[in-house]
């Protein structure tokens, strides 16, 4: 499960610990996932836990989801959705049915610009495969009545679903990372580590301290093409928790003719977004509602994301184009959060 679109750039701006300190110090980990990278830092303490154990911890966790969530293998449970053509009630897993919860909310909360069903429509533009193309209108139509989410009921009580119309495809992949990095974080605490950084592919989850005291401290990237500037520093504060999610449309697109297409999609017509917003930050305690929200704002664009950050007292900041110029709007929760 890949989401593409990665502005957090992690800045471990660790100071450098004293020869002395001995009981406090971060233990880091890393490694390869969902094709992408994970970075996991820890101040174990007195912990009684091993660098090799978390690991382990981490790596089993992460092929789990995969199984379940990923889009790139047959035999996981989201491809085994896919693929059943009919209206029956299926069963489903209760961290999928947790999912689909939250991203119906999402999904009603912007006109259903934010939509789990635009599989076949990312699938046709070539962002699902990097081979990016442009679709003709008739293409697009063909695809329009496959896509809605008002098209699957969902049965929290039973963790089940049913396809009213059986062409509906399902991609996970908008809020998949933040999953991951939510039960990564998880594993860790049942493991007894209070205080961590946890990164998936530039999405990041926070707790705690660092080993000297300082805040986490997180570097948003400046929406530019092949670029690593720093738009702005962030520090976590937060101590019991906070996940920090950001999307953009900079990094996933392609130039046809002297145009640009970004891939995020308008479910309503089956084409990249033509507004000014270039990225979303969101900062939540939930890793989950944190990458839903980023994406759903990206897709609404910068004025509606603004009133919608407000309306439900979320902690975003914005990057759009102005008259040529990046220009940041933070919302009353993020600001207040600094």
């Amino acid at each position: 499960m890949i989401k593409t679109v990665k502005l957090l750039l992690i800045l471990f701006f660790s100071a450098l610990l004293a020869s002395c300190q001995k009981t406090k110090h971060e233990t880091e980990i890393a490694g390869e996932t969902q094709g992408t990278t994970y970075s996991v830092k820890v101040v174990l303490d007195n912990t009684p836990v091993t660098a090799s154990q978390i690991q382990s911890e981490v790596q089993a966790a992460l092929a789990k989801i995969d199984a379940s969530m990923s889009n790139y293998r047959d035999d996981s449970e989201i491809s085994h959705i896919n693929a059943q053509e009919n209206s029956d009630w299926i069963a489903v897993s209760p961290e999928i049915m947790q999912l689909l919860r939250i991203t119906y909310t999402v999904h009603q909360k912007t006109n259903g610009c934010y939509d789990l069903t635009i599989k076949p429509l990312f699938d046709l533009w070539g962002f699902s495969k990097h081979e990016n193309r442009v679709p003709s209108q008739k293409e697009i139509a063909a695809l329009l009545p496959l896509i809605g989410m008002s098209q699957l009921e969902i049965d929290p009580t039973e963790n089940r679903i049913r396809k009213k119309n059986p062409k509906l495809k399902i991609d996970l992949s908008s809020i998949g990372q933040g999953y991951s990095v939510g039960v990564v974080a998880g594993r860790l605490e049942a493991l007894g580590i209070k205080n961590y950084l946890v990164e998936i592919g530039g999405e990041m989850q926070v707790k705690g301290r660092k080993a000297d005291g300082g805040h986490w401290r997180v570097g948003i990237l400046a929406p530019k093409p092949l670029t690593m500037e720093v738009q702005r520093v962030v520090d976590v504060k937060q101590q019991s928790g906070m996940a920090v999610m950001t999307a953009g449309t900079y990094r996933n697109f392609f130039e046809e003719k002297g145009k640009s297409y970004s891939h995020i999609l308008n479910p309503k017509t089956g084409s990249p977004v033509t507004h000014h917003l270039l990225s979303v930050t969101v900062m939540h305690e939930s890793a989950n509602w944190a990458e839903a929200w980023d994406t759903a704002l990206l897709c609404v664009g910068e004025q509606e994301a603004a009133r919608i950050a407000e309306a439900e007292n979320l902690k975003v900041l914005l990057v759009y184009n102005k008259d040529g110029k990046l220009t940041e709007y933070m919302s009353k929760a993020f600001t207040a959060a600094q």
